[in-house]
């Protein structure tokens, strides 16, 4: 069984659980599967409060894939919910990110 079938199996108990969901998240992105992964994140940022990394990671996924808009919508929402929550780290690790892209362009 691989480690996403795994997880995948955990969830069927815990359909809520935030880390399963966001380590399915990272599984479907490490096979390249990024509409899975997407999804996932998501379902995540839907969650009360959102889960903060969720919105990292799919920012970082969608740059890595290309998709720079998308990208950057992802991060700005990101950064305001991380200082919603009062959190920092997370806000700076995407303010980071976002300033990268911005001098990528698209």
């Amino acid at each position: 069984m691989s480690r996403r079938e795994q997880i995948e199996a955990l969830l069927a108990d815990e359909p809520n659980d935030s880390f399963l969901l966001y380590g399915l998240a990272m599984e479907y992105r490490k096979e390249g599967a990024h509409a899975e992964a997407l999804a996932r994140f998501e379902q995540l940022i839907q969650q009360t409060p959102p889960y903060v990394p969720a919105y990292f990671m799919a920012g970082q996924m969608l740059a890595e894939a290309g998709r720079a808009n998308e990208s950057r919508t992802w991060l700005r929402d990101g950064i305001e919910e991380a200082q919603r929550q009062g959190n920092s780290h997370a806000a700076g690790e995407m303010s980071e990110l976002l300033m990268t892209l911005g001098q990528m362009g698209e």
